[in-house]
């Protein structure tokens, strides 16, 4: 099966820089998305970036112009820079990836990692 690892999380003040990464392994036949969703308490999980095979790139309104997500293929890594971080911010960060399996390798599903929590506060 495939297994999404998470880590770059942890407590950052306001202003600051944080980078999550994700890696993927297991029974990997191809990746057609990798991405980010996140998820406040109180709110819903809601889409941070993702990027997709092309390399097309997605993101929140919110985030614009201060998060890059970008990819190591050869890896099958995301990576999310996160700059001028603010306290709206903190939340769990949640994994996804889109992902074809040697087994089934023209059929796609959805993975999602463990979660790990960003918290921006002074």
């Amino acid at each position: 099966q495939v297994q999404l690892v998470e880590s770059g999380g942890g407590l950052v003040q306001p202003g600051g820089s944080l980078r999550l990464s994700c890696a993927a392994s297991g029974s990997i036949f191809s990746i057609n998305a990798m991405g980010w969703y996140r998820q406040a308490p109180g709110k819903q999980r809601e889409l941070v970036a993702n990027i997709t095979s092309d390399g097309s790139t997605n993101y929140a309104d919110s985030v614009k112009g201060r998060f890059t997500i970008s990819r190591d293929s050869a890896r099958n890594t995301v990576h999310l820079q996160m700059n001028s971080l603010k306290p709206e911010d903190t939340a769990v960060y949640y994994c996804n990836a889109q992902i074809a399996t040697t087994a089934l390798k023209y059929l796609t599903y959805v993975f999602w990692g463990q979660g790990t929590q960003v918290t921006v506060s002074s």
